[in-house]
């Protein structure tokens, strides 16, 4: 391997490999973010990886989110109504 081959693929002390994007969906979508947030495809590849990946490891999941809310219908005193079939079609009016 050339030494010019090698010194192009030594980036900030690590080696890496090309991505190579055969899928022109993917191309254009890179494109068009590269074109809105003024940056090359490269660029904005990695932005938006980077990106993806910091919002799957600050992702809180859905039963935490809504603590809460379970907390606040948990607070509510037992009403000793018996929820059936009878009750739930008075409350929808059908008798």
């Amino acid at each position: 391997m050339a030494v010019q081959t090698l010194l192009s693929l030594l980036i900030h002390g690590r080696l890496f490999m090309p991505l190579n994007i055969r899928s022109e969906e993917v191309n254009a979508l890179a494109a068009k973010l590269a074109e809105r947030i003024q940056v090359n495809k490269t660029e904005a590849v990695r932005m938006a990886l980077e990106n993806e990946l910091r919002r799957i490891d600050e992702a809180v999941p859905l039963w935490e989110r809504l603590k809460p809310l379970r907390e606040r219908i948990a607070a509510y005193p037992d009403t000793g109504l018996v929820a059936d079939k009878e009750f739930f079609a008075e409350l929808s009016g059908e008798y």
